[in-house]
């Protein structure tokens, strides 16, 4: 948004999607929250309810409480890669999401998924939600080396590929064993892009399905017989039961059945630590979430 001017419609603006805090007041049908509640929130960019400032208003559908045991500096980070997870499984591939009150009951249950940037935000939270959706389901992501224990132990990925790898779509199908490839994959680093032979991976008698993630670049093109999927915040409210699934990731919580997808790197506190963090990014984060306190 900041340096591409990215979905931004006039300036000044205020930035964030994610974070958490205390809750100060609460409206009239603020539902069971109360004043000094500690939550997450989804918040939208434009002015009073971007998160990038010290008070934020925020709707009580997009707001969430956080257990005793999880820091604000953990919280923060969950919001947009958890809501970009559910709707990869509910939108792009259609899937039961029985976490969810009032979500899909129903839909495809792929045998097999492949994740390219499985150590990315979203694809942490992916794998999490795949999980608790189809217990089932043989999990497959890319990423680089150093962050393959990451993926296998704690977040219990039943095959890690190194996104480097001359032979990736080869030792997809080599894990899957008979099924000579994976039924779908999920694409969240536009990896199709440039690494064409990626689509060989997917199995020729499945339902041969490409999810990518919109991030403003224009949609990857897939072979021909690949059922490829953009998907995008707009498409919420096609989900069913969408206005709870913030409150299914507060009930996900409070269970311990979602973890943090990834290590949390605070920056510093106050406005001006935004500046070093922004400086960070723009040189390469990988693996982490930034958080800045205010």
């Amino acid at each position: 948004m900041i340096d591409q001017g990215h979905r931004v419609t006039s300036w000044p603006l205020v930035p964030g999607l994610d974070g958490a805090g205390v809750i100060e007041q609460v409206g009239d049908k603020a539902g069971d929250f109360m004043d000094g509640d500690r939550v997450l929130a989804l918040f939208t960019p434009g002015d009073s309810s971007g998160s990038y400032q010290e008070y934020a208003v925020v709707q009580g559908k997009n707001v969430a409480k956080i257990p005793a045991t999880w820091s604000l500096e953990e919280a923060a980070t969950l919001g947009v890669c958890y809501l970009t997870g559910i709707m990869a499984l509910g939108i792009a591939f259609k899937t039961p999401l029985p976490f969810i009150e009032d979500g899909p009951n129903s839909g495809l249950q792929p045998s097999s998924v492949l994740i390219l940037g499985g150590s990315s935000a979203v694809g942490a939270a992916t794998i999490q939600l795949l999980r608790l959706a189809i217990p089932d389901c043989k999990i497959l992501a890319t990423s680089s080396t150093r962050h393959h224990d990451h993926l296998r132990n704690y977040l219990g990925v039943d095959e890690v590929i190194d996104r480097n790898s001359s032979s990736l779509p080869q030792d997809a199908k080599q894990a899957t064993a008979g099924r000579q490839g994976v039924d779908a994959i999920l694409d969240v680093v536009a990896a199709g892009r440039a690494q064409r032979d990626i689509f060989e991976a997917l199995s020729p008698t499945g339902p041969k399905i490409y999810a990518q993630v919109w991030t403003g670049d224009e949609e990857i093109v897939a072979p021909e017989g690949v059922n490829s999927i953009m998907f995008r915040g707009r498409d919420l409210p096609q989900l069913p039961g969408n206005q709870n699934i913030v409150r299914a990731l507060e009930q996900l919580l409070q269970e311990k059945r979602y973890k943090l997808p990834l290590p949390v790197h605070h920056v510093g506190h106050g406005l001006s630590a935004l500046e070093k963090a922004l400086g960070l990014m723009r040189q390469g984060v990988s693996g982490e979430k930034l958080v800045v306190s205010i």
